[in-house]
Order: structure tokens, then sequence, then C-alpha cells
């Protein structure tokens, strides 16, 4: 069996261990898994992003991501297919931030949201919930959130895009990046709207 192949994919080696036992019967451990994904990262096939709780202030073990360092080799490799265009829109942002001399983590950011369920006392019960920032890039003093939106055709998706970095408690700056041919803006809580082409042609940003 072939693992789909995917332009990004949130990796948890022993996951993934766990997958390949049930699908293939086969056995191979998480260690195996971790080696192998190494090799790929020193023939330069993909790279790796680590993740990292914002509020926490350190990095997460696992899961992490991976990107592909060339998209053309992967697609061709796929003979085409699977081209989602979320994923590779992603991709294309995660590498060209590379290429700016920017080191890119994925964000994680903990919140307490109210749920619908009431206590004994008759109070709200909240629950723990994880939101993903896309990349943080950093470069010496310089650092960027980032969210790659292919579209924010409505006032509900682009709360669902912006909600992490409204939960962002320090003043770097903080960017969606979206494809819906958009003039740059800044909402009222100060998170800049960016179309994807203005971003890759304007080193500005």
């Amino acid at each position: 069996m072939k693992p789909r192949c995917v332009v990004e994919v949130e990796v948890n080696a022993l996951k993934l261990a766990n997958t390949f036992k049930t699908l293939t019967k086969k056995e191979i451990s998480d260690s195996t898994i971790t080696t192998f994904i190494g090799y790929f990262e020193d023939a330069f096939l993909v790279s790796k992003a680590k993740k990292f709780s914002i509020k926490g202030k350190k990095y997460i073990s696992s899961p992490f991501k991976i990107y592909f360092e060339d998209m053309g080799v992967r697609n061709a490799r796929l003979n085409f297919r699977q081209i989602e265009e979320t994923h590779i829109m992603e991709n294309i942002l995660y590498n060209e931030l590379r290429y700016r001399g920017f080191l890119v983590d994925v964000g994680e950011v903990n919140i307490n949201e109210k749920t619908e369920r009431i206590d004994a006392n008759g109070k709200n019960i909240y629950a723990q919930k994880q939101l993903e920032v896309d990349f943080i890039a950093n470069s010496g003093n310089q650092k960027f959130y980032i969210q790659s939106a292919l579209g924010m055709d409505s006032a509900e998706k682009e709360l669902q895009e912006k909600k992490s970095l409204y939960n962002i408690g320090d003043s770097f700056k903080k960017i969606v990046i979206t494809k819906n041919n958009l003039k740059s803006s800044v909402d009222e809580k100060g998170v800049v709207t960016v179309d994807l082409f203005d971003f890759l042609l304007n080193f500005d940003f």
C-alpha cells in the first residue's frame, strides 16, 4: 500500500506506525518512521516544521508538519493528481517565507471557550480548545503570525481564519494571506489581510 501523499501533513510517528499496522498488517516502529523522515529531510525532499505553543512559549515535540521542498517534483511524482489548492497554497507560502530567510514554525494557541453546557450552580462550562496558527515566521527581531486562507467569502469564514490570531496576546504583526483578490486591509483588531499575489510579489509586507 502506498501512503497518501498530500502537500502538508500533520505527522505523529506513533500514529503512523499504528496506521501501517492496521492497513498493511506489517510492523514498523515509530522510530523507523522518524528515521526515514530524517532521510527525506537530508535529501531536501521535505522540510519539517515544529509546533510551538504560543502562550506556553515552548516547542511541542509531536505532532509536527511536513512540507515539500519542491512542488514541481511533488506534482510530477504524483502525475499531477491530488492538486488540493488549499494545501498547495500553504506549502508555497511556507517555502516563500523560508526563501526570505525566516525560521518557520507552526503555532498553537490554547483558549477556554464557553460551551452550551451548564454546571450544577447554573454557570457556563468552559472547555479548552486548541487553535492553529499556520506559521510563526522569525528573523532576528522580526516576528509575524500568518494564516493561509484560500478564500474568505463570508463573515463566518473570516472569523474562523482570524480566531487564532485574535487570541494571541502579543503585539507582533498578524497577517491573513488569501486568494480573494482583495485589497490589503487592516481590521479593527489590527489583523492585516493581504492578497496572495501581492504578498509573493512584495517583500515589504
